[in-house]
C-alpha cells in the first residue's frame, strides 16, 4: 500500500485544488479504482434491494405495519450514522496501522472534502454494513418484520449518501438545504469534533455535539 501523506501538510502542486484533489490510496490499480465511487452508484445498487424488500414486506404485513417498521428502521439508521461518524470514523489510533485505517476510512475525506468520487460509501464498505444490519435486525425482530425495518435502514443510508454529496457539490436555495450544507461544512472547516449528523443533524442537539455560535464582543468589550 502506498504511504499517504495529507495534502494539508505541504504545499499542493501548482494548479491542483487540494480540497478537491483525489489522491491515490493503493498501489493496486483495482483497489484504487474501487475506492472511488460515482455519487449515483448507491442508488443503482440499493434501489432494487429496497423494491424487493418492500414487495416481500407487503406480501406478509399490512401497509400500516410496513410503514411503521420502515420508520423504525430509518430511525435506527440515523443513530448508526451519528455514532458511526462520531466514534469509528473519527477515532485515531496512535499506531501506524490505526492511522492508516483512519485515513482510508475517513481521514482522506477531511483532507480532500470536495473529491467528487469519495463522497459516498463504496460498496465494499456499505455492503458489509447492510449484511450486519440484516443479521442484527433478524435476531431482534425476526422475519418477516425485519424486512421492512431493513428497508427503512437502507433508505436512511441512501438519504445520508445523497445529502452528503449534496452538501459538498450543490448550491441549495431552500432553507433546509442551506442549513444542512452550512452545518456539514462547519464540521469540515470550523470544528471536526462537532456536527456529526449529516442527514440527521438533530442528534447533535440531543447528544450535545451541535456547533456553538461564536460570541462577538462589542466595542465596550462586553459579550
Amino acid at each position: 500500500m502506498t504511504q499517504i501523506k495529507s495534502n494539508f501538510d505541504d504545499e499542493a502542486p501548482a494548479g491542483v485544488d487540494r480540497l478537491s484533489a483525489s489522491p491515490r490510496l493503493f498501489e493496486n490499480d483495482l483497489l484504487d479504482k474501487l475506492s472511488r465511487v460515482h455519487w449515483s452508484t448507491p442508488l443503482f445498487i440499493y434501489t432494487p434491494v429496497v423494491a424487493l424488500l418492500l414487495y416481500v414486506s407487503l406480501k406478509a404485513l399490512s401497509p400500516l405495519a410496513v410503514a411503521g417498521a420502515a420508520a423504525l428502521g430509518y430511525l435506527v439508521w440515523t443513530l448508526t450514522e451519528y455514532f458511526g461518524h462520531r466514534f469509528p470514523f473519527h477515532y485515531k489510533h496512535p499506531s501506524k496501522i490505526g492511522m492508516r485505517l483512519h485515513f482510508l476510512v475517513h481521514g482522506v475525506h477531511h483532507d480532500h472534502p470536495n473529491d467528487p468520487l469519495r463522497l459516498v460509501m463504496p460498496a465494499l464498505l456499505s455492503g458489509p454494513i447492510m449484511l450486519i444490519a440484516f443479521v442484527v435486525l433478524r435476531l431482534i425482530f425476526g422475519l418477516p418484520l425485519a424486512y421492512p425495518v431493513l428497508t427503512g435502514f437502507i433508505v436512511g443510508y441512501l438519504a445520508y449518501d445523497m445529502v452528503h454529496y449534496y452538501t459538498h457539490h450543490a448550491n441549495p436555495t431552500t432553507r433546509l438545504g442551506q442549513t444542512l450544507r452550512r452545518l456539514h461544512l462547519m464540521h469540515h472547516f470550523r470544528d471536526p469534533n462537532r456536527g456529526f449528523g449529516v442527514a440527521a443533524p438533530w442528534w447533535d442537539y440531543v447528544f450535545g455535539t451541535q456547533h456553538v455560535k461564536s460570541r462577538r464582543r462589542d466595542e465596550s468589550g462586553r459579550a
